[in-house]
């Protein structure tokens, strides 16, 4: 059917018509931004990776770089004793994270489905993760105003630091083997990050869990499948479209988290360095890079989800 219908002698919008400019009309503000704002500093940044920045009192002048342009590209991956240390650190911290995300939130999100007392209370309190990773609470949390505050209170600074500190506790509490304390504090670091980075995706596979049609359930219970069979036979396929989402998601978020070593890397070098063409090198570099794990792992996960048609 085409957008448009001849109705008395008329043109008119088709029903596909009205939608197709319904979601142009949703999508508008973010045309107008991404290409009235966002893609001018996208082709700025990469002029900025292939020229060397000169700033004076009247502004900054940009001059192409040694080796065709590359020179900040080379120096990035083969001089840079700290861009590819921080990089392989974040793939590797990706590898293991997005996994863990995906699974938790998957759990939470299906635990706190299930119909109960107080379940309003216990999706509020699964959320928080999304509230403790904002702005001014991160800000605290990297802060030294904990300490300083149990510090005012009598509590030494070194005490004060180690209930921060699970590997301290653990080492002065405890007569535990070096290997085990280690063992239990990234254990429990990696819990708290776990748990911060889940809570927009609880709410994403809370949606998918309660999209899932209740016949579904209801037939399969009436043929004798148990709840365990139900899980992997209807709930796991039919929310594996929401995981596909979820770990691209997850990947972004991990990459792009302001307390990413890489990001850090990348402000400092042209915020505090003012070294604009190295800092916008780096940046593409690490953008290919985000690039092609996104690529590979959502070709990965895209064999294996299923889609369910109603038709």
């Amino acid at each position: 059917m085409g957008f448009w219908i001849k109705r008395n002698g008329k043109w008119h919008l088709s029903l596909t018509g009205k939608e197709a400019m319904a979601g142009i009309l949703f999508i508008m503000p973010f045309l107008i931004g991404f290409f009235g704002i966002f893609l001018p500093m996208i082709v700025e940044s990469i002029h900025f990776s292939f020229s060397n920045m000169e700033v004076s009192s009247t502004g900054y002048t940009l001059t192409k770089a040694a080796d065709n342009g590359l020179e900040h590209y080379l120096r990035a991956l083969t001089i840079d004793p700290d861009f590819n240390l921080d990089l392989l650190k974040g793939i590797g911290q990706m590898v293991v994270q997005v996994p863990l995300v995906i699974i938790f939130s998957f759990f939470a999100a299906t635990l706190i489905n299930q119909k109960f007392h107080g379940r309003a209370i216990a999706r509020s309190i699964f959320f928080f993760p999304v509230i403790l990773t904002s702005g001014v609470i991160l800000g605290l949390e990297n802060s030294d105003l904990l300490v300083q505050t149990l510090s005012n209170t009598g509590v030494s600074a070194d005490e004060a630091q180690s209930m921060f500190n699970i590997a301290i506790f653990l080492s002065k509490y405890t007569n535990l083997p070096g290997l085990v304390v280690d063992f239990l504090a990234g254990a429990v670091n990696g819990i708290y990050g776990i748990v911060t980075a889940s809570g927009v995706q609880i709410l994403i596979f809370l949606a998918g869990l309660q999209s899932i049609s209740p016949s579904l359930y209801e037939a399969s219970s009436m043929e004798g499948a148990t709840a365990w069979e139900n899980f992997w036979k209807i709930t796991f396929p039919m929310i594996s479209p929401i995981i596909l989402v979820n770990s691209v998601y997850t990947i972004i978020d991990l990459f792009t988290n302001e307390t990413n070593e890489m990001m850090k890397t990348i402000k400092t070098t042209i915020f505090n360095d003012v070294k604009y063409g190295l800092g916008s090198a780096m940046a593409w570099i690490y953008f290919i890079c985000i690039a092609v794990i996104l690529v590979i792992a959502g070709g990965l996960i895209s064999r294996k989800v299923f889609y369910y048609d109603e038709r």
